[in-house]
């Protein structure tokens, strides 16, 4: 029987980028509302006339498919603007973080060796610091804006390449400098998808991008609320009066709330009595955020949290499937795979570990992302045996559910028993007196490591001797805190996207 090649022709019938179903939903939708911010907005129609001009202007400007455009500014309507315009015309986005020291943005910046940077005019002093040699620089306002009127608005050659690079997200390192996770445009579709799919996020819908744009919480839902014709409301950051107003006027499927926000966002929601227009579903990443918390946004909100486990390389998935009931603080918090992908719990051989063993987890979907840009070495030890491998440990339970157990590198070796810090963090995140824990190693002449407690608390009332009552209970003896230390919030050693640096908090153990 004759073998089957598909011709090149039949295989480009199947690719589609991000700018061509952005430019699709334009003239479907013309008129529909795609971006707000603040005062101003943007109808599909304008925006992909914007967008147009923009790719216009990169071209004459000399920039080439696969060149990258380095943006640094705050969040913004432009923001979006610039990453349509770099889908349609093949360019890749990357994506700085402003709250960077000079040290590690100039890392950043250096890394992917951008042919332009389109920066806020308030970051222009810290570029100008950086060692750093760019051919071009372009400042918001007025000089984005001529350029975009002096450009004419005729699409540019489409990019049909579903495996170009479209943006690159930075991973902050625990103590080496961030990493560029480059994720093509077939991962942000992909990622839009799955958005849709397990969230059920109709077509239409509205999204708040609060978050920083270059966090893949804002990043991924945006390009994915826009390839399905619904608005993107644009905040600067985590201000509650502006949420609530937008959440009284429009429903949305989803309200994301990242760690440290939620307890706030509820007692400003409350203290201003407010009434939510419509919403599915609120918050993230459960594990990091204290159980009353979890239980007063959802309980104000009317809407379940949203226990979510993802990562940047990832997108939504491996296990972003599975919702916490309304106004429960929950004890624990089991987490649904995903659609659309596959998982693997391994043992440091590649090994599948047995149901209720901690297992690193090992991926692979179409949300994935291309790999670390200019890592090679790192790429080819997290992507080994065709599998990604997240450096996150979690366990499969009898009904399938997932339970996170730890970052790899966290492990705790004492006595030669392995010890997974957030297990006791969550022990600790139980009683409602505790606003957040972190638990770190100690050098210990004894076992080796001691797994060592720090502590936000509040009610100052709340003592030592009560944690670890709590701990000897729900703990087995070598897992409990060698000790237990009190700190202020403000005292946690933070990386720019709001981690607690870890490798601080245990130098201070050493003096």
């Amino acid at each position: 029987m004759a073998g089957f090649t598909p011709s090149e022709t039949i295989l480009a019938a199947g690719r589609i980028t991000v700018g061509s179903l952005f430019s699709t939903r334009a003239a479907l939708n013309p008129d529909h509302k795609a971006l707000i911010d603040g005062e101003r907005s943007l109808t599909y129609r304008e925006l992909d006339r914007r967008t147009d001009r923009l790719a216009a202007a990169f071209a004459a400007q000399g920039l080439r498919r696969g060149d990258r455009v380095a943006i640094l500014s705050r969040n913004c309507l432009e923001y979006l603007e610039v990453t349509l315009a770099a889908a349609k015309s093949g360019l890749i986005v990357a994506a700085l973080n402003w709250r960077l020291g000079d040290r590690e943005l100039a890392h950043c910046i250096n890394l992917v060796e951008p042919e332009l940077i389109i920066s806020q005019e308030e970051f222009a002093p810290a570029l100008q610091r950086l060692d750093i040699s760019v051919p071009r620089h372009w400042t918001l306002g007025a000089e984005y804006q001529a350029r975009i009127d002096a450009s004419p608005d005729t699409p540019p050659p489409p990019c049909t390449d579903p495996e170009a690079g479209l943006i690159i997200l930075y991973t902050s390192g625990t103590t080496g400098l961030p990493k560029g996770a480059l994720i093509s445009h077939r991962a942000m579709i992909a990622r839009g998808l799955i958005l849709a799919g397990d969230l059920k996020v109709p077509f239409g819908d509205n999204f708040i991008a609060w978050a920083p744009l270059y966090h893949m919480a804002s990043t991924d839902q945006s390009l994915g609320c826009l390839m399905r014709s619904g608005t993107v409301h644009i905040v600067d950051g985590f201000l509650p009066d502006q949420l609530i107003d937008i959440i009284e006027a429009v429903p949305m499927r989803l309200f994301v709330l990242m760690p440290g926000t939620v307890g706030p966002f509820a007692d400003a929601f409350v203290a201003r009595r407010a009434r939510a227009k419509g919403v599915g579903m609120c918050g993230a990443m459960a594990d990091l955020v204290p159980r009353e918390h979890i239980a007063a946004a959802s309980r104000c909100l009317d809407a379940p949290y949203y226990n979510s486990f993802g990562s940047t390389e990832t997108g939504l998935p491996p296990a972003s499937n599975n919702v916490i009931p309304i106004g429960v603080a929950p004890t624990s918090l089991p987490k649904r795979q995903n659609s659309i992908c596959e998982i693997r719990l391994v043992d440091p051989d590649d090994n599948e570990v047995p149901d209720g063993s901690p297992g690193e987890v090992a991926f692979r979907g179409p949300t994935l992302f291309s790999g670390y840009w200019n890592a090679d070495a790192t790429n080819a030890k997290d992507f080994r045996n065709g599998w990604f491998h997240m450096g996150d440990v979690m366990r499969r339970n009898p009904d399938g559910t997932l339970d996170y157990v730890d970052r790899v590198k966290f492990m705790i070796k004492s006595g030669g028993e392995n010890i997974y810090p957030a297990e006791i963090e969550q022990v600790l995140l139980g009683d409602p007196r505790v606003t957040e824990a972190v638990v770190v190693r100690q050098a210990d002449a004894k076992w080796g490591e001691v797994p060592v407690a720090f502590v936000v608390r509040n009610d100052p009332a709340l003592t030592a001797e009560a944690l670890q009552g709590r701990c000897e209970r729900d703990l087995s003896g070598f897992k409990r805190p060698k000790a237990i230390i009190f700190i202020d919030n403000a005292d946690l050693p933070r990386s720019t996207t709001g981690k607690v640096q870890r490798h601080a908090l245990e130098s201070r153990l050493k003096t």
